[in-house]
């Protein structure tokens, strides 16, 4: 009979793309990985993963469990939970997944907060811009912004988000303000490479058309790092595509200006994803994001 220390062994390596990362996040040589792992399809008989070079995949078997595993784990989690509730308190694990520079800004501080309010709690806070590659079901709760690639999860909105094009005016002032879309193809342009979207084609709709338009750019300066980005833009070496929660407050001051206003870009919303299944949100899940959300009202960036 498998334990609960065996389904939780399962789960995080499920949750990896190798027995390398595996070993790495329990803080073991890969050999022990290997070796549990082979104890464990002894124990059940059956063959659980697949190994292709360095990279792992789960038969079905293995996917099964980890479906199950994920279920019960957080079912005991829950009922930990219930039975400490006389002591009015939130206990065991809540994993959040996050953007770079919105997890940063925004969401980092109000996990440090709510744990220290709730001491027997853990939090544990990954910020990613590439979150089709972490398995959803790793996760109690992830924000994203941008386009929605999983549409099997529970999306809550946190805020509003616009995009908009902007640089700094010493670039305009170097190398003029587009005015249409034909004189922003010979600009210098930004790319901040995330959320595995196409970033290189820029969608517009010019105010009262029902149409966008689209322009392919050829950066002369990428980045995966939202930060980086930005600072080329505010050092004058280009136009960027940014969102409102990042930018609202250099535009505010004067140091990005709005290129092509009266064009509107497709809206990024900040949304919270949460498991399809109801076993899969936990007290400590829900109230989380009830904090989150209130954070977020109003937007600080619209202040």
């Amino acid at each position: 009979m498998i334990s609960s220390d065996d389904l939780r062994f399962f789960a995080l390596l499920a949750s990896h793309t190798s027995l390398a990362a595996t070993a790495r996040a329990l803080h073991v040589t890969p050999p022990s990985v290997t070796q549990r792992l082979q104890l464990l399809e002894e124990k059940l008989q059956i063959k659980l993963l697949h190994r292709q070079g360095k990279h792992t995949s789960l038969t079905d078997e293995g996917q099964l469990l980890s479906e199950r595993a994920i279920l019960i784990l957080a079912e005991m989690e829950d009922l930990h939970q219930t039975l400490s509730q006389q002591k009015h308190s939130l206990v065991g694990r809540l994993k959040i997944l996050a953007p770079f520079g919105f997890g940063n800004q925004y969401v980092a501080p109000l996990a440090a907060q709510f744990q220290a309010q709730h001491r027997n709690l853990s939090v544990e806070l990954e910020l990613s811009d590439n979150p089709k590659h972490q398995p959803s079901q790793a996760w109690d709760l992830i924000i994203h912004i941008g386009e929605l690639h999983d549409s099997t999860m529970i999306k809550s909105v946190l805020a509003k988000n616009q995009r908009f094009l902007c640089a700094a005016p010493s670039y305009l002032e170097k190398f003029g303000q587009p005015k249409t879309l034909q004189e922003l193809r010979q600009h210098h342009c930004l790319a901040l490479r995330e959320n595995a979207e196409d970033v290189t084609l820029w969608r517009l709709r010019l105010n009262g058309k029902q149409k966008d338009e689209t322009l392919r750019i050829s950066p002369q300066l990428a980045s995966n790092d939202g930060r980086v980005v930005k600072q080329w833009a505010l050092d004058g070496y280009g136009i960027m595509l940014r969102s409102e929660w990042d930018v609202a407050a250099e535009i505010n001051t004067g140091q990005l200006v709005k290129i092509l206003p009266r064009y509107k870009l497709p809206n990024a919303d900040i949304v919270a994803l949460l498991g399809s299944k109801e076993a899969q949100r936990s007290a400590r899940t829900m109230q989380f994001l009830d904090e989150l959300k209130r954070s977020l009202n109003p937007a600080p960036w619209q202040n």
